[in-house]
C-alpha cells in the first residue's frame, strides 16, 4: 500500500465554510463566520466537507497542517456548531423505532427483493460503478474499526470484551496481511484504484462524507456511546448478506482474487461478529447501562438514514448513466463517463437543511 503512512493532502474547498477551515488549518486565514455556518447545507458538500476536515485531525491529518491543530480550542468551538448542526439535522431526520429490540430485528430481515446498492450491483453492475463504490467507501475502509475503537475505554464489563474481541478480528486477529483496512487497499489494487490513504476525498460525494462523520461523531463524543454501539451493530448486523452480494458482483465482473476475498471474508466474520454485538455488547452495555436504549436505537436508525441518502445518491446517478463522483477516478479505459449535471436534493441548496 504505498504511502501508507503519509499524511493526506488537504482536498479542494467545496464552499465557504470548508475553505475558511482549510485556510485556517494552514496559518492563513480566520475560521468561518457564525453566518456562513448557519447558512450552510447541512448534508451539502461544504458543511461535511468541513467537518471531516475537523474530524480527520483526530485520525492521520493532513500534510502541511500542525499537529496542534488537533485540539485548538477556536477550532473545536466551530467544530461543535458544526456539529450541532449535523446531530439536530439527523435526530429531526430519522425515523426512530420504539426500542433496540425492534430495531434489530428489522436489521435481520432481508427484503425478498431487495433494491438497495448491494442488490443493484449484484444483479447489473458494471465494473466501473463497483470502482466508484470502491472509491467513495474507502474513506471509512481505509481506517476501518478506528472509529469504533474510540468506545472501549468508555465500556466496561461484558460489553468490553465483545467489542474488544470483534476490534481484534477487524485489526487481523495480530495479523497485519488481515487487517481489513489492508484487505481493502488489495481490493482497491484488483480494480485498478489508487490505495494511498485519503486519495479519492475530492471524488467521494458529501452523502459518502456523511456516513464517515456520523462514525466519527459518534465516536469522538463519550454522552454518544450509545449511539455509537449502535451504529456498530447496523454496520455488523446488516454486513454479512450485503458483502455476500458484494463478492458475486465482483465474481461477476471479475474483479479480482483480492475483491472476492475482501468481501468473502466479512460474509463468514461478521456472521459471528452479528451474534456477539446483539447479544454481548448491545446486551452487555444495556445490562449495565440501561439508560441508554434509546440512544442505542438513535445510533442504529440515523445509520440508516445516512446510508439510505448515500444509497439513493449512487442509484439515482448510476440508473442515469453517470457518475457518481465529483471527479473522475482515473483516465484508464475501465472509467466511467465523467460526472454530468444532476439535480440537487433540496438538503444540499444552501440555507435548506
Amino acid at each position: 500500500m504505498p504511502h501508507d503512512r503519509a499524511e493526506p493532502p488537504l482536498p479542494s474547498a467545496r464552499g465557504p465554510v470548508s475553505a475558511a477551515v482549510e485556510e485556517y488549518l494552514l496559518g492563513s486565514g480566520p475560521l468561518p463566520r457564525h453566518e456562513d455556518v448557519a447558512g450552510s447545507a447541512v448534508y451539502g458538500d461544504d458543511l461535511q466537507l468541513a467537518l471531516y476536515l475537523c474530524y480527520e485531525l483526530h485520525y492521520r491529518g493532513f500534510a502541511g497542517v500542525a499537529p496542534e491543530r488537533e485540539w485548538d480550542p477556536d477550532l473545536l468551538h466551530t467544530r461543535a456548531a458544526l456539529e450541532h448542526r449535523f446531530l439536530s439535522a439527523l435526530r429531526a431526520d430519522t425515523t426512530v423505532h420504539d426500542s433496540v429490540e425492534e430495531a434489530v430485528e428489522e436489521l435481520l430481515v432481508e427484503p425478498v427483493d431487495g433494491t438497495g446498492v448491494t442488490h443493484y450491483l449484484r444483479k447489473e453492475g458494471e465494473l466501473w460503478q463497483l470502482r466508484e463504490y470502491a472509491a467513495q467507501r474507502s474513506l471509512y475502509h481505509l481506517k476501518e474499526a478506528d472509529p469504533h475503537a474510540w468506545v472501549l475505554p468508555r465500556l466496561w464489563g461484558r460489553a468490553k470484551a465483545a467489542m474488544a474481541a470483534v476490534e481484534f478480528d477487524e485489526y487481523g486477529g495480530g495479523r497485519p496481511d488481515r487487517v481489513h483496512a489492508r484487505l481493502f487497499a488489495d481490493l482497491m489494487a484488483d480494480l485498478g484504484l489508487e490505495t494511498t490513504y485519503g486519495r479519492y476525498l475530492d471524488a467521494a460525494c458529501a452523502q459518502a462524507l456523511a456516513t464517515v462523520n456520523l462514525m466519527s461523531l459518534f465516536g469522538l463524543h463519550r454522552a454518544l456511546r450509545g449511539a455509537l454501539v449502535g451504529h456498530f451493530a447496523a454496520v455488523e448486523v446488516t454486513s454479512s448478506p450485503g458483502s455476500r452480494r458484494l463478492a458475486e458482483a465482483m465474481r461477476r465482473t471479475n474483479a479480482g482474487p483480492a475483491a472476492e476475498f475482501f468481501y468473502d471474508e466479512h460474509v463468514e466474520a461478521d456472521a459471528v461478529h452479528e451474534q456477539v454485538v446483539r447479544h454481548d455488547v448491545i446486551g452487555g452495555l444495556l445490562a449495565e447501562e440501561p439508560h441508554l436504549a434509546a440512544d442505542v436505537t438513535f445510533g442504529i436508525d440515523a445509520t440508516g438514514h445516512v446510508e439510505d441518502r448515500f444509497a439513493a445518491r449512487l442509484l439515482a446517478d448510476w440508473q442515469e448513466g453517470r457518475s457518481s463522483l465529483r471527479t473522475p477516478l482515473d483516465s484508464s479505459s475501465r472509467t466511467p463517463p465523467p460526472p454530468a449535471p444532476r439535480t440537487p436534493h433540496p438538503s444540499e441548496i444552501p440555507g435548506i437543511s
